[in-house]
């Protein structure tokens, strides 16, 4: 086994050493339709087992939502399933059952998506389910009022009753001060408990249809046969007049920004966040891949700088952790977070004095080629071996395109980030490691609140 382990280390070390780009396998041939009522198809053939997932993206999220009506997108995910003129509530998930299939659905700031993974040869069956709720969801009261108590718990027990989602969604409320990415996507309590069933039917109308919404199909299929059958079920919907939906912007430089929460945490956390550009807003796509690069220098496994200065070197944290999102509809966030080494007595201030070093250590010096080539191999081995899942390609796809970004660049990104040179990175340091881009949230046990 030690044999074996040593062999695999070797192989692995060895392909790290070739170009970076040849550690992904070809690109898998991929199509793209659009059906006459708008509805864009998109194929991607792989055909290693004899299985397909299908996934259907609606442009529509908690981002599109206003004060006063949060949480319908999600809502609306939930009542997806509850009855069309075809099926009572839960009969399409009950067929999908006895297929053998796997299907969910899934809502963020910026889209809605619903997905069956099954057998190649049933695909057929699991459009003419999506396309008949497409066309005529129902949405029945008794239905709805027992499925807005779910979500009411949902909330309570994925966020309210959960010290760090409480504390991120405060977060995150505060770090958009001007777009609807303050919005949580589950909403606010005050708004699930007076949201109407009328207020569904009027989104449902207003967001749902075919040329608002993008199918994605990968797995053992033939693309001429799959756009057959989408133009078979989905064909006959007509297209509808959608809202206009503005990308979401946010203020480039809103000025610092801080909020401390006492909460029922036995730690106490740290949270800082930087205003900046996504892939769909930056002006330069290079600055988005650098920061990726980035995230990955800081927070990428035992050698990460995070891990390796500031909790085992200085010992100041327990733990600290870096992510950032490159693929919204509008601009992102870059986040980091921590929690001080309470056992070594160290506080708040010091863990986040101990951040900003190495933020401004970035700023002050670009990384070396060695670390950085190093970095970058963990993050295109890492895309490389997700995307080796076709549910994992199909996401990849629909979050592309229904972000107003093109599915091409799934296959473009390993030379993009390729690209990024240790100058690059100091420079989006320099450009966005700033304290009029900064938003700081203190969390703190409830006891200590003075």
């Amino acid at each position: 086994m030690i044999a074996i382990a040593r062999c695999a280390a070797g192989l692995l070390f060895g392909a790290l050493c070739l170009p970076l780009p040849l550690l992904a396998a070809q690109p898998q041939p991929t199509h793209e339709f659009t059906l006459d009522n708008g509805l864009k198809l998109i194929v991607r053939e792989d055909h290693r087992a004899p299985v397909v997932v299908s996934q259907i993206w609606y442009k529509v999220g908690s981002s599109y939502e206003t004060p006063g009506q949060t949480g319908l997108s999600h809502a609306l995910e939930h009542m997806m399933f509850k009855g069309s003129e075809k099926l009572g509530p839960g009969d399409a998930s009950r067929v999908l059952r006895e297929l053998g299939a796997e299907e969910n659905a899934f809502t963020s700031d910026d889209y809605t998506a619903y997905y069956q993974v099954l057998a190649s040869d049933r695909l057929g069956v699991a459009f003419e389910l999506e396309a008949d709720r497409l066309a005529s969801l129902r949405l029945p009261p008794a239905e709805f009022s027992r499925e807005i108590e779910v979500i009411k718990e949902e909330r309570r027990l994925r966020t309210d009753d959960k010290p760090n989602s409480l504390a991120f969604e405060r977060f995150k409320a505060m770090a958009y001060p001007a777009s609807g990415y303050h919005t949580p996507t589950i909403g606010w309590m005050a708004d699930l408990q007076r949201m109407k069933v009328e207020e569904l039917r009027a989104w449902y109308e207003a967001w749902y249809a075919p040329n608002n919404a993008t199918l994605v199909v990968v797995g053992d299929v033939e693309p001429q046969a799959v756009k057959a059958l989408a133009e078979r079920y989905f064909g006959a919907i007509p297209r509808r007049a959608v809202p206009p939906a503005k990308v979401p912007r946010e203020l480039a430089e809103p000025g610092e920004r801080r909020l401390t929460l006492h909460l029922k945490t036995q730690l106490p956390s740290l949270l800082l966040g930087f205003n900046v550009p996504g892939l769909a807003t930056a002006k330069d796509a290079r600055q988005v891949h650098a920061l990726r690069l980035i995230s990955a220098l800081l927070d990428g496994g035992y050698s990460a700088r995070l891990s390796a200065r500031l909790e085992r070197g200085e010992e100041l944290v327990s733990s600290a952790s870096s992510w950032y999102d490159a693929h919204a509809r509008g601009d992102s966030l870059f986040v980091l977070s921590a929690t001080p080494n309470t056992q070594k007595g160290k506080t708040l201030a010091e863990t986040e004095a101990g951040l900003w070093r190495q933020l401004d250590d970035l700023k002050q010096q670009a990384p070396s080629v060695a670390e950085l080539q190093r970095v970058r191999a963990q993050v295109i081995a890492g895309l490389v071996f997700e995307r080796d899942s076709i549910t994992s390609q199909a996401t990849t796809i629909g979050q592309l395109e229904t972000v107003g970004l093109s599915w091409t660049l799934m296959d473009q990104e390993l030379a993009a980030l390729e690209a990024v040179t240790p100058a690059d990175i100091q420079q989006a340091a320099r450009t966005f490691f700033t304290r009029e881009r900064l938003s700081v949230a203190h969390i703190l046990p409830q006891e200590a609140r003075p």
